[in-house]
């Protein structure tokens, strides 16, 4: 009984140093992204990312096959830690859970209400609901043991959740053009699956090879071809109930999860990163930099994600619906509610989503996103630096259930 909770310890452990060093690599590679677009190079950077490779250009490669590898990861998460992890119970996603839904509420209507006259820009009002938790956690890396591991816990289950929801939004808002031949296709194909996994079938091959035909059948439906890795990894058996000493063998996927994690943080998101963080400031004008769309963006992750996350985690807490994570102060919190605003890899990708086709759009949203991440990031991060620390044997300033 003693050695499955030393698992899960030790798979979140894994998880979060795993995410926190591909946060890193993921701001390094922004950041290259950026000095290319504004180099001699910038015309040979965005040629290569519009240059065919078969049916597909390079970045619909990156956008829509590599993502759709991140999304099962982001499935395969979820999954777990809903099924056997840290969000399995009701009393454990209660704080995370209205984190994230104060979280993605409030920087939605704050978009809205900068874009609400303009029928160009008001679909980006997702873009600032999303949490980067790679750059999030590569931001708390940095500051070592001044963050005690329960706001790294929560943190990481709010953007589990976070993700969830932008995997609903995604597909509830920003599908079109349905193909419901294709479609049709992908539901049998999904059904196939999940009759695999109720007859107790734990041969992985048969998944992924299954799941590539429902990766095509999506992407010719009109649905983003990502949510097939989602749809995917929901299918996959995780056999909660196993209890060998190590029941990763017996588990298809939690070795697929463990397979897909490095691979993900060092080498996917590094590159959807650097072939969509790269902004040309060459055409953009000063006024860009105070339009709707960029202050929308760009407010709803700095102001929206910090009133949203910590307003609704202290409303939870004060009507005795969720407990404040074990030695953590409030000033802590409101540094992680910073963090939060660090949307960058998902905000981009909603981004691409929201503004189709227009390049224009896609920039000013970029730019909102650059600065709104920068701005909480830095923020948060001093904000965590230099708040004091629960002293053992003192009140917390975060009132627990009052």
């Amino acid at each position: 009984m003693n050695a499955r909770p030393r698992k899960i310890v030790s798979a979140l452990r894994h998880f979060l140093a795993s995410e926190s060093a591909g946060g890193l690599i993921l701001m390094a590679s922004a950041a290259a992204a950026l000095i290319v677009a504004n180099s001699p190079a910038a015309e040979l950077y965005f040629e290569a990312l519009h240059a065919y490779v078969g049916p597909l250009s390079v970045s619909h490669w990156i956008n829509d096959a590599l993502m759709a590898v991140f999304f099962l990861l982001v499935g395969l998460e979820i999954k777990r830690e809903f099924l056997d992890g840290q969000l399995a119970t009701w009393s454990r996603r209660a704080l995370p859970g209205f984190a994230a839904l104060g979280g993605m509420a409030v920087p939605a209507c704050i978009y809205a209400a900068l874009n609400w006259n303009d029928s160009q820009t008001i679909g980006g009002w997702a873009i600032p609901t999303a949490t980067d938790i790679a750059f999030a956690l590569g931001i708390l890396s940095l500051l070592g043991n001044r963050v005690p591991v329960s706001l790294k816990v929560f943190l990481t289950a709010l953007a589990i959740i976070d993700d969830l929801g932008a995997v609903i939004i995604i597909a509830a808002f920003y599908t079109s053009g349905i193909s419901f031949a294709y479609l049709g296709g992908a539901a049998a194909v999904l059904a196939l699956l999940i009759g695999l996994n109720r007859a107790g079938v734990l041969k992985l091959w048969i998944y992924l090879l299954l799941g590539a035909g429902l990766w095509v059948l999506v992407l010719k439906s009109g649905i983003h071809a990502t949510i097939a890795g989602v749809a995917l990894a929901l299918t996959i058996p995780l056999r909660t109930g196993a209890t060998d000493s190590d029941d990763t063998h017996d588990s298809p996927l939690l070795r697929l999860e463990h397979a897909l994690q490095d691979v993900v943080a060092f080498a996917i998101i590094p590159i959807f990163g650097f072939a969509n963080a790269g902004v040309s400031f060459a055409g953009i004008s000063a006024s860009a930099f105070v339009d709707p769309l960029t202050l929308g963006v760009a407010g709803g992750l700095l102001i929206g994600k910090l009133v949203g996350v910590f307003g609704f985690s202290m409303l939870a807490i004060k009507l005795r619906l969720a407990e404040t994570p074990v030695h953590a102060t409030r000033t802590q919190m409101i540094g992680i509610s910073l963090l939060c605003g660090v949307g960058f890899t998902m905000s981009l990708f909603i981004s691409l989503l929201a503004f189709a086709g227009d390049l224009h759009l896609q920039d000013e949203a970029k730019l909102g996103i650059l600065g709104g991440s920068l701005m909480a990031g830095a923020l948060g991060f001093a904000v965590l630096r230099f708040a004091r620390p629960h002293q053992a044997g003192s009140q917390p300033d975060v009132p627990a259930g009052a």
